[in-house]
């Protein structure tokens, strides 16, 4: 029993960093698309919003599932995880302003020449894109690491990735 478990918590640490691979992906191509304005605003808006709620989804499944979970079988994580759920609060706090940004970016798309909320995107874009790096470098470095260990009596009851609707 305990190679399945093993092969489980492999399986999650995995899919820790696939989800994460592709939220960088995301993240990337939203701000190429902000540089460039090769989208329009109210597509622009559109691909911000949804990725804002992409990310929180993420958040959410993590805090609710995963790191509900891993506390439970290894209190010892609790201090990192309390981090980590911090780290989720902050983000989500930029979140709400690149949603903001994004609607005022749809309101003002062809409203004359001069900076606009675009360019506010952008650089609000960078800065997320560097605080969620550094975020999941250290979760799948040190989440990664706990689930690669076999988590001890190693019998998750309940899935521990939840996504929209589950």
């Amino acid at each position: 029993m305990a190679s399945q478990d093993g092969d489980r918590t492999v399986a999650l640490s995995r899919q820790l960093v696939l989800a994460h691979d592709e939220l960088r992906r995301l993240i990337k191509d939203l701000k190429a698309g902000a540089r460039h304005r090769r989208t329009g605003g109210d597509s622009l808006a559109t691909h911000c919003l949804a990725f804002c709620s992409a990310l929180e989804t993420h958040h959410r499944g993590e805090d609710d599932g995963l790191f509900a979970q891993l506390v439970r079988e290894r209190p010892e994580l609790a201090g990192t995880i309390t981090k980590l759920v911090e780290d989720h609060g902050l983000i989500s706090s930029i979140l709400t302003r690149l949603a903001e940004l994004a609607q005022q970016t749809a309101a003002a798309d062809g409203a004359g020449p001069g900076p606009g909320p675009d360019e506010a995107i952008g650089r609000e874009l960078d800065g997320l894109a560097a605080i969620m790096e550094s975020h999941f470098r250290y979760e799948e470095r040190v989440i990664g690491e706990a689930l690669d260990r076999t988590v001890p009596a190693g019998d998750w009851p309940a899935p521990v990735f939840r996504f929209a609707g589950s």
